[in-house]
């Protein structure tokens, strides 16, 4: 297990096995961040030409190691590109860091010299270095080899002994953590993670973390099929009928003596979507057991929330289906009735994650808090939209420019998006019900699915996060995002709700 210290010792007195260093690019070359000048002062005038042999040029991402043959205290110089100096910023830095985890292996203590004279700033490195440093191993076989993670990495800082910078720093640590553990959860397989389990593990989570004396006090409630029945929630029994694990709901709630506001948030939780009778294309199954990244985010971000102890009252929901295939499944053309007796038609059983989402908003609106968020791998439409590494933000204005900024506070990348005015058309198109659940319109059907959701608000200040592109990533690792689950909304949901603490 790696152990992480804020601490203000010179990078190039420091005996640790590897050093890290940030370099830049600008009109001049390559130059080594001022967190670094004693490296760059003890290399001298062959540092320059060192870069050039190497044909390192500081790009983003970009990594070198170099013997140091006592030229500093370590044996291990490591170089890490930051990009255009004139551009580095909180995001920047976090992407760098997170390149350094994966790339320095091996290394029994490593001592790491990035930006980090704010505390914004170590905050960025220390998320991007526990975040980099995931891997998801549950299945490999018990002879894997032992982590070649460093056992002990110490962040650099001039400020390391101000109260400010300790503080980020311990933050950062929750933060990643609370990412990583929505990482894992979305990195599961269907077969192991279903909607009983999963509702099993939010338990079991939950008895962790309200463990102690001084541990925060949560409460938690967990809904069957026969009292999600009694409550009326047609649109999560429709999803989860067709499947032999049957459905779950589970509502976590955060009440802090003295909290002012009340935030609910809801996140999508389809542990498998083969689409249903309307099914997916077979190579479109294969990432499926990511369709419920939305509640690993919202109930991860209410534990944290917790064990921050911010004095802001949040309820988080996790509506748990398996959208499948049997005799019992829903089929297009079918009629449901939401809890709170909003009929739908069912034309699309692959847009099943605003169905289950109906129930919970309502649960959500019945308490009357002051704002509702969701959050949700919900279109595929925004994908076409904004490609695989943004969110889409949707909902009241003031909702969503706030949700923007905390998303930029944070280092997600999202998008604002509108839902136009013909949409409330589209949406009470059927003649058999009050609203049409799909309409196989192929143009704006993400921004459809936002205003199917906004119609269970009950006017409510609202926020859609819609992650249907960075909450899975099926390809290359890149600066702090591995491959697969991504923990995408965690930084952001929390960042809003500690800024409504200021207003």
């Amino acid at each position: 297990m790696t152990t992480y210290t804020l601490r203000s010792a010179s990078p190039a007195k420091t005996r640790a096995d590897a050093v890290v260093v940030g370099v830049t690019t600008s009109s001049k070359g390559p130059a080594v961040v001022e967190a670094a000048q004693d490296v760059a002062v003890a290399y001298g005038r062959r540092l320059r030409p060192l870069l050039q042999t190497l044909g390192f040029t500081g790009k983003a991402g970009e990594t070198a190691k170099i013997p140091t043959s006592g030229t500093i205290a370590s044996p291990l110089l490591v170089l890490v590109g930051l990009g255009d100096a004139a551009k580095v910023d909180a995001t920047a830095v976090r992407r760098a860091a997170g390149v350094v985890a994966r790339t320095v292996t091996n290394a029994a203590s490593l001592a790491v010299a990035l930006p980090a004279d704010s505390p914004e700033l170590v905050r960025a490195v220390t998320e991007g270095l526990v975040l980099g440093a995931y891997t998801f191993d549950t299945y490999k076989k018990d002879t894997r080899p032992e982590s070649k993670q460093p056992g002990d990495v110490v962040v650099l800082s001039g400020i390391a002994r101000q109260g400010e910078a300790t503080a980020a720093f311990e933050r950062a640590q929750q933060l990643a953590t609370a990412v990583n553990r929505a990482r894992q959860w979305v990195n599961l397989p269907a077969n192991d993670l279903n909607p009983p389990s999963m509702a099993d593990a939010i338990v079991a989570q939950h008895k962790e973390v309200t463990k102690g004396r001084v541990a925060p006090k949560i409460d938690v409630q967990v809904w069957d099929e026969k009292q999600l029945a009694d409550d009326g929630c047609g649109g999560i029994l429709a999803v989860g009928g067709s499947s032999a694990t049957p459905p779950r709901m589970v509502k976590l709630t955060w009440s802090p003596e003295g909290a002012t506001k009340h935030v609910a948030v809801i996140g999508k939780g389809i542990t498998y979507d083969s689409g249903g009778y309307t099914i997916k294309p077979p190579a479109s199954m294969l990432h499926m057991k990511e369709d419920m990244a939305g509640a690993a985010a919202a109930v991860q971000t209410l534990f944290l929330v917790a064990q921050l102890g911010l004095p802001i009252k949040l309820t988080a929901y996790a509506p748990l289906a398996e959208n499948m295939i049997s005799g019992a499944a829903m089929r297009p053309g079918d009629v449901l009735t939401i809890r709170g007796g909003t009929t739908v038609e069912m034309t699309n059983t692959d847009a099943e994650g605003r169905l289950i989402m109906a129930d919970a908003l309502v649960m959500a609106a019945e308490e009357k808090p002051d704002v509702i968020l969701d959050i949700a791998t919900l279109t595929g439409h925004m994908v076409v939209a904004l490609g695989e590494r943004v969110a889409a933000i949707m909902g009241t204005d003031e909702i969503r420019d706030a949700l923007v900024a905390a998303a930029a506070d944070a280092g997600e990348s999202v998008w604002p998006m509108p839902i136009p005015e013909e949409m409330n058309e589209r949406i009470k198109s059927s003649k058999v019900a009050d609203i049409s659940q799909h309409d196989w319109v192929r143009w704006g059907g993400g921004l459809f699915a936002a205003a199917f959701l906004r119609e269970f608000v009950d006017g409510i200040p609202w926020g859609h996060i819609d992650i249907a592109g960075p909450g899975f990533n099926p390809g290359k690792e890149h600066g702090y995002t591995p491959t697969g689950g991504t923990g995408f909304g965690v930084a952001t949901l929390v960042e809003y709700l500690e800024s409504l603490l200021e207003a």
